[in-house]
This record gives C-alpha cells, sequence and structure tokens, in this order.
C-alpha cells in the first residue's frame, strides 16, 4: 500500500497545485469561504443533473431489438420464434417452448445454442424420453442438433428451422435503427469539473482537518475515469452510462469518507481502484460464456472457505462478527461471497431445471445462511435470501415453491428475533423511533434530524454534523448525503440504481444467454434491495438493518463488491459495441 501511496503521491502533486490555485480564489477570508460554499451548492446540483439525467436517459432510451435466433415447429402446425440461447421445453406454462402434449413432461428437454450458432438439444429426465433419427437419446446427454432436425418429444415432432435470408438483413437494419450510444465526454468533463470543487470545498469546510490524502484521492479518481475510458474507446467501446453512474457514486462516497475520516480517504480510493480491477477482470471473463459456467466449483469451494475463514477469525462491529482483520486492514468476506453467490447461481443453469444442480445450489445457499446467523450478519442473510428467491423464481417461474420458501423464512425469522434480544429491540422500536431516542432509536432521530437540516441543496460538503454519529458513513449513508449534499442529489443517487435495475430486467427480452438474466437480475436485486433497506432504514420505514448502499457507503469490501456487481449487469448489455463484457460477434444491436 506504501508504494501505491507514493506513486499517487507524485501524480497529485500537479493536481494539488491546481487545486490550491482556484482555494486561493475563496479562501482569503472566511467571507470568501462562505460565498464559495453558497455558489458551489447550487452548481454541484446542476452538475449532478447533468451527469445522472443524461446517463439515466441515455439507459432507458437504448433498446436492444429481441433477436430471433431459429424457429422451433410442432407438428408442422406452430412455429415458436427462439429468442434466448437457452430454452426449456415441456407442457409447463413456465416453460420458453410450451408443447399441448400430455404425453410430454412439464420440464422435458433443453434446446440450447453457443456463441458460435451451434444447437444441442438434451433429454431432463421425461418420462416417456426424447427420439431424433430413431434414436431413443440418452437423459441428461447433449446431442448436436442441425436446422432441419426433427425431436420426438411425447407426441409432438418438433423440428428445428432457421431463420430466412430476408429477417436476418431485416434484424441487422433494426438493430442499427434502434442503437442509441451517447458520447461519454462531456459527462466526463462535468464530472472532472464536479471532482475539483469538491475538493476545494472539503478544504474550506474542513479547515485544519484537511489532509493532502484528500486531493490525492480525488485527482487518483479523476485520472482513472479518464484512462478506463480513453482505454475503453481504445477497445472500440462506446456506451459508458453504467461506468459514469458508478464513477459519480464513488466521488460521492470518497467526499463522505474525506467528511468523517480525513486521513482514511485514500484507502477508499484505493479500494475504487481494485473495484475497477475487477469490473474489468469479471467482465473480460464473462465475455465467455462456456468459460463464465466451467468456473462455478472453484467459486463454491472459495466462497465456502471465505466463509468458514470469517467464522474462525472473525471480529465483532456493531453487533455482528462479519469482519476479518489483515495486515491492519478490515475486511467483509461476506461482500466478496455476494459474488459468488450470483455467479453460481446462475451457472447452475447450465443444465435446465436439472434437479443435481438445483439441490447443491440450494445446500450452498443453506450453508451461506447458516454461516450469516452464526455471524449475527442478519441484514447480509436477508440480502442473501432475496437474490436466493430471484435466482430460483428465474429458474422453475414456480410461484407455488416460492411462496414456500418465504413461508420458511418468516419462521425462521420469527425465531431470530426470539433468540437475538437486540435484533428484536430494533424491531420493537420501528415505527416510533422518537420514543427511543437516546436508546434504540439515537441513529435513526438524528439521521432524520441532520437530513431534515439539509433541505435540498445541503449545507456544503464537510460541514454536516451528522458524522459525529456511529456508522453515518454506512448504514446511514443517505441521511449523511441528504445533509452535507441536499435532498436532490440524495434522490438522484436512488434514481440511478433504480435505473441500473430497470436496464437488468430489460435483458430477459434481449439477453444472449439466460446465465446473463439471472446473474443481470440477481445483481439488480441485490442493488435494489441494499439501497431499500439502507435508505428505509436511516429514516425508519424499515428497521436498521445495518446495510451499506452501493458505492455510495464508505467501506473497501462494499465498493470493490459493488464494482463486481456492476459486471454482472455490465455483461447483460448487448448493444454494439457496448460493453466489454460482450464480444462483438455476440452483440444484439
Amino acid at each position: 500500500m506504501s508504494v501505491i501511496q507514493n506513486i499517487l503521491s507524485k501524480i497529485g502533486e500537479f493536481f494539488i497545485g491546481i487545486f490550491d490555485l482556484f482555494k486561493e480564489l475563496f479562501t482569503l477570508s472566511d467571507g470568501y469561504g462562505l460565498l464559495y460554499t453558497a455558489i458551489a451548492r447550487w452548481v454541484f446540483i446542476i452538475l449532478s443533473v447533468f451527469i445522472l439525467v443524461k446517463s439515466i436517459v441515455s439507459l432507458l432510451r437504448s433498446r436492444s431489438p429481441n433477436e430471433v435466433w431459429a424457429y422451433f415447429n410442432v407438428n408442422d402446425r406452430i412455429a415458436y420464434p427462439i429468442t434466448h440461447w437457452e430454452n426449456l421445453i415441456g407442457r409447463s406454462k413456465s416453460c420458453d417452448l410450451v408443447l399441448k402434449d400430455g404425453a410430454a413432461s412439464r420440464s422435458h428437454g433443453t434446446l440450447s445454442r453457443d456463441a458460435e450458432g451451434r444447437w444441442s438439444y438434451m433429454d431432463l429426465g421425461s418420462s416417456n424420453g426424447s427420439i431424433c433419427a430413431g434414436k431413443r437419446l440418452t437423459k441428461g446427454k447433449k446431442y448436436p442438433i442441425e436446422p432441419g432436425d426433427s425431436i420426438l418429444i411425447g407426441q409432438s415432432t418438433c423440428t428445428l428451422l432457421p431463420i430466412s435470408l430476408e429477417e436476418k438483413r431485416n434484424n441487422e437494419k433494426l438493430r442499427k435503427e434502434e442503437t442509441f450510444l451517447l458520447s461519454p465526454w462531456s459527462s466526463l468533463l462535468m464530472l472532472t469539473l464536479f471532482q475539483l470543487m469538491t475538493v476545494i470545498q472539503l478544504d474550506i469546510s474542513l479547515g485544519e482537518s484537511y489532509t493532502s490524502q484528500i486531493a490525492v484521492a480525488f485527482a487518483g479518481l479523476c485520472i482513472l475515469m479518464w484512462v478506463y475510458v480513453i482505454s475503453m474507446r481504445m477497445f472500440k467501446r462506446k456506451s459508458f452510462e453504467m461506468e459514469t453512474i458508478a464513477f459519480f457514486l464513488s466521488t460521492l462516497s470518497l467526499a463522505v469518507t474525506a467528511s468523517k475520516f480525513p486521513h482514511s480517504v485514500l484507502k477508499q480510493f484505493i479500494a475504487i481502484v481494485f473495484g475497477v480491477l475487477l469490473f474489468v477482470g469479471m467482465c473480460t471473463v464473462l465475455r465467455n460464456l462456456d468459460r463464465s459456467k466451467a468456473i462455478k466449483k472453484y467459486l463454491y469451494a472459495g466462497a465456502a472457505a471465505m466463509l468458514i475463514f470469517n467464522l474462525l477469525l472473525g471480529t465483532t462491529k456493531f453487533g455482528a462478527a462479519n469482519w476479518v482483520s489483515i495486515g491492519g486492514l478490515s475486511v467483509q468476506p461476506s461482500e466478496i461471497v455476494k459474488l459468488a453467490f450470483i455467479w453460481v447461481g446462475a451457472a447452475s443453469l447450465d443444465e435446465l431445471m436439472e434437479k443435481k444442480n438445483s439441490l447443491i445450489f440450494m445446500l450452498f445457499s443453506g450453508f451461506c445462511f447458516i454461516c450469516l446467523a452464526l455471524m449475527g450478519d442478519f441484514g447480509t442473510a436477508l440480502i442473501f435470501f432475496v437474490s436466493f428467491l430471484v435466482i430460483s423464481f428465474l429458474r422453475s417461474g414456480d410461484f407455488t415453491k416460492l411462496i414456500l420458501i418465504v413461508g420458511v423464512a418468516f419462521v425462521g425469522g420469527l425465531m431470530v428475533l426470539k433468540f437475538k434480544a437486540y435484533v428484536a429491540a430494533r424491531f420493537s422500536a420501528w415505527g416510533h423511533v422518537w420514543e427511543f431516542a437516546d436508546e434504540m432509536g439515537y441513529q435513526q432521530t438524528r439521521t432524520m434530524s441532520a437530513a431534515s437540516s439539509g433541505g435540498l441543496i445541503g449545507v456544503g460538503a464537510g460541514d454536516g454534523w451528522l458524522k459525529t454519529i456511529p456508522a453515518s458513513e454506512t448504514d446511514l449513508v443517505f441521511g449523511f448525503i441528504t445533509e452535507e449534499w441536499g435532498l436532490i442529489i440524495a434522490v438522484l443517487a436512488i434514481l440511478a440504481i433504480v435505473t441500473l435495475s430497470l436496464f437488468a430486467i430489460r435483458s430477459i427480452w434481449s439477453g444472449r444467454s439466460t446465465f446473463y438474466t439471472i446473474a443481470a437480475c440477481s445483481a439488480m436485486s441485490l442493488f435494489i434491495f441494499q439501497t431499500m433497506l439502507n435508505v428505509f432504514g436511516s429514516v425508519d420505514l424499515f428497521p436498521l438493518t445495518g446495510v451499506t448502499f452501493p458505492f455510495l457507503s464508505n467501506g473497501g469490501t462494499s465498493m470493490v463488491a459493488s464494482w463486481g456487481l456492476l459486471a454482472f449487469l455490465k455483461a447483460s448489455d448487448t448493444r454494439a459495441n457496448a460493453s466489454i463484457a460482450v464480444s462483438s460477434e455476440e452483440a444484439i444491436a
């Protein structure tokens, strides 16, 4: 870490000179400092609206057409368009290709496509089996299928048909018409100005508490985002809305850290660097579908090892033993396990609806829940459970099983309330924390007071008082942002997370593979649920659960995990040259 700090210090010397030049214009007296803060608060609003609204509109406006890869002809009467790489065939309504055939099983077989356009069929252990070219197919084994080949499923003759040359040309035309990618340069310039002004504001507000680490960290973040975008442009990538949102929220995270812990801001920046590196690394791996699925066994083992390591060597903070100290640094292994949990859950769809895969994933999920419960980290356990529900439902589409799982979880929650007094105390104060303002409601009442004092534009970065309250920079960060930066920027941060999630949902219709769809929707569920728990918990709409706001909360492991989750969303972006996680040959748009 000392080497990295030295390098950044050298790079930051140039930027510090620029920062000092601008600072001197407004710090000649207290009056000038107050004038700068008064003006800057409005400028921050304008810049934030420009940066985030532009990215939000671009994501929502851009459309990836629903590609038809082939047709599934049934008894020469019905031709179903095939729009996914993995397709479940059977008489169940939850199947991708539904057969109205009593002789077919509810989940009879799968029809799959690889990146090279080759098709394969696999029988899932159906009652009556599957027959191709007069040969009964072995259950659980994949067989190559060429366009024009027929398979007897139950009493239905099913034929794979290619799309016509005219359809290919129409698809290519549609792709060009619906591609809408905005240039990133204006957003980067505005974000750079935002970062420059933030450093000046923090210098004015913090006074003697200000440290050169702050200027170095913000200069490093500025360099990092420019290097990233320029590098990706060299690889002909054009879309950076997701990354712009992440860089903006990371900028606010640095500001939160600098306001409360000026001497720790460089650690948060280093976490952002590792997060971006993880993001790029995961996107590179996710480019290859087969490779992405093949590593799931290593992820199972790695995730289990991290949780066991946490159980054995974990230290308790804020009531949960989910921290491990390594070389003077505190990390949360459960944050990294989130990535493995989503990855293995999505990879379990390699053989759709196969009982063995489902059982293994359920056992792994149960193991994660038990470990988190033993740590006392029930907030994270709840987030894992929501992700499990999303994966399970997208795997089966079975509401009955979903309701059963929720019922079991509800019973488990009641047992937690019975045997964990501090959790029960939080629930007892829920909805009327003002009655416990100096006890269980201490943090939330202060958060709401501080947030209300911030108004629409905030009191100024570094000028808030909520930073004196424990966990204000993590579990209560929504109130922190609202007080110092204003309600407008706080709401924009929430809308940014919601927009990322909406874009992920659209991958259901345009995704290359079920793997990417499940991974994106699961990551989306984590983003949304974490944000909801953090925001609603800090203002007493939910009990305080102690979870972070993605990208925004202070904390190195949380920041790294947030960038990792973003990689799953990036892999679902199939617009032409939009994502490093998608090769140009696989892009839909």
